[in-house]
């Protein structure tokens, strides 16, 4: 298919120029013309070097801003797919106990709705008994306190319902699934675990660490075509959001996501993905290996590398920090062992892919850097790094230098602070703050940046939400408004271009990103211009349309 897209304000994420403005950096053209899926001309109308287009299809932009699709170089597909199933117990959305308790409420009658209209249809289809939530944090919550049983048991009385704290670690449930489950007050704490309980001996609902396993065992399982199946609703929800390609940063069971995932291509989810498998579940296996068809840089879904899980987090306080926590001589901790590393460079640089690191802390960070200056580049001549570091709080100036001139990624989510600003705060406080994710530091340095949600690791209701962290890095303010470190500020150019062009690269796919002649035209059609209103606002804009390989995929109204 052949279509002409006209009268558009199309940002290109090069650094072509386009127009008079000579010596001013204008990225910024008003047509382009596609050709089975490949854009094979984009500039300016007006330069007389527009081609001949007969037989195209004539698309007008009508003056809407147009930039390269989003790639999200970090997240977890396959739990956020299962949470996309559940509610959001999380900001803008719920910001109260009560709000939490009506949520709940909506979630019984909608659903029981829907199950009578499947039934009534006849098309039969699977009612989900049980209620279900992610995401919660009693910190932000206008109460200041934990939902307990009884709440839920408010929202709703007569299903159970399970809730997920934003930590994964601590659990909330109702009356009725205490009761499936044959949690009283006579049940005892099972090992490394804990049933809270009030002054009277009942539980209130909150299970801690192990104690979930008294529940879980109750709870409906789910198969792989269910797994597939909400992958591709997913998939539609990324694509409102103008996504179009994703880093899946680590399968959470003891296997590959691959098969899965390319069953969810089957079914419907149109996203190219890279996935890095978690060394922790294979660096033992024998028979684990990337085949080359597993590793093939040309097919939509493909295994990037491996990933290490280096330190943990800031709000629970165990990302392995240079300096010790606030009001503490903890500065977190390390993760993976000396022998897990050797075993995991050994094994990227024999099937040439990449090693993923989580490194949040200075220490952590310092730690692989150490240890990689000895490597030589196994992936020389490859958009992609040999290694690639996740979050970076803190990274030293040592760091950067180390990583400018290896040639090293950082791929960093604005988002954390922006929404988990209550735990930063409190676990580092203002000033040291306003020091983390020094973007415009990095970028002088010369540090290839690129810009995820981590999601759902993120405390916001919408955590693969785009406009949420290009608000965050250019206004490096936290939802509340608390300065996050305004001399790290850097200009919406160079965020988007983190989000499309530098998160496309450090994943390794090849002609995505940017919009020129040659490559994918993969892009979004925005609402507002995000280049032209104030930074505040960017987080209001809306993609209208989404297109891959030059076919429009999503349209506001569900249309394509």
């Amino acid at each position: 298919m052949k279509r002409i897209f006209i009268n558009g304000h199309i940002f290109t994420s090069t650094q072509e120029q386009y127009g008079a403005d000579a010596g001013q950096r204008q990225p910024f053209a008003d047509s382009m013309l596609a050709e089975d899926g490949v854009i094979t001309w984009i500039g300016r109308k007006d330069s007389g070097q527009m081609p001949p287009a007969e037989g195209a299809e004539v698309i007008d932009l009508q003056g809407r801003t147009v930039i390269p699709g989003f790639v999200d170089a970090h997240m977890h597909p396959v739990m956020m797919a299962e949470y996309s199933r559940q509610i959001a117990c999380l900001p803008p959305e719920i910001c109260s106990i009560e709000d939490l308790v009506g949520a709940i409420a909506r979630w019984d009658e909608q659903t029981r709705a829907a199950a009578e209209g499947s039934r009534g249809s006849g098309r039969g289809g699977r009612q989900e008994s049980w209620i279900r939530g992610w995401g919660y944090d009693e910190g932000k919550f206008a109460e200041k306190r934990s939902p307990n049983r009884y709440d839920l048991d408010r929202g709703c009385a007569d299903r159970p319902v399970f809730l997920v704290r934003s930590c994964e670690h601590v659990r909330c449930v109702n009356s009725k699934a205490l009761e499936i489950a044959g949690i009283t007050r006579d049940t005892p704490d099972p090992p490394g675990g804990s049933i809270d309980r009030d002054e009277r001996g009942e539980p209130t609902g909150i299970l801690r660490e192990s104690a979930r396993d008294l529940i879980l065992p109750h709870m409906p399982k789910e198969t792989e075509e269910d797994m597939a199946d909400a992958l591709v609703e997913l998939g539609r929800k990324l694509l409102a959001k103008g996504i179009v390609a994703i880093g899946d940063m680590g399968n959470l069971r003891p296997d590959t996501n691959y098969a899965l995932l390319e069953r969810a291509a089957e079914k419907g989810f149109l996203q190219r993905v890279a996935m890095y498998d978690m060394w922790d579940y294979l660096q033992d296996d024998p028979g684990y290996r990337i085949t080359p068809e597993q590793a093939d840089r040309r097919a939509r879904r493909r295994i990037g590398g491996i990933k290490l899980i280096g330190d943990g987090s800031i709000s629970g306080r165990t990302a392995w920090l240079s300096e010790p926590y606030r009001g503490s001589e903890d500065s977190g901790m390390p993760v993976y062992s000396d022998e897990s590393l050797e075993k995991a460079i050994a094994f990227a640089r024999e099937n040439r892919c990449q090693i993923a690191v989580h490194a949040m802390g200075g220490r952590a960070i310092d730690r692989i850097l150490d240890r990689i200056v000895r490597e030589e580049d196994w992936l020389p001549g490859k958009t992609d790094s040999f290694l690639r570091l996740e979050h970076l709080t803190e990274p030293s100036d040592r760091a950067m230098e180390i990583a400018a001139e290896r040639g090293i990624a950082f791929v960093s989510q604005p988002i954390f602070a922006y929404c988990e600003i209550e735990t930063y705060l409190a676990n580092l406080g203002e000033e040291r703050l306003k020091e983390l994710y020094p973007y415009r530091t990095e970028l002088e340095a010369g540090i290839r940046l690129a810009f995820s949600s981590d999601a759902p690791a993120t405390s916001w209701a919408v955590p693969y939400d785009p406009f949420t962290n290009l608000k965050a890095a250019v206004t490096r303010r936290a939802y509340d408004g608390t300065d996050t470190g305004q001399k790290e500020r850097i200009d919406i150019q160079t965020a988007v271009m983190l989000y499309t062009k530098n998160a496309a690269e450090v994943c390794g796919f090849d002609g995505l990103g940017q919009l020129r002649e040659g490559w994918a035209a993969d892009f979004a059609v925005l609402s507002d211009d995000i280049f032209a209103i104030p930074p505040e606002e960017i987080d209001r804009a809306v993609v209208e349309e989404t297109w891959i390989g030059g076919e429009r995929v999503y349209k506001t109204g569900g249309e394509v």
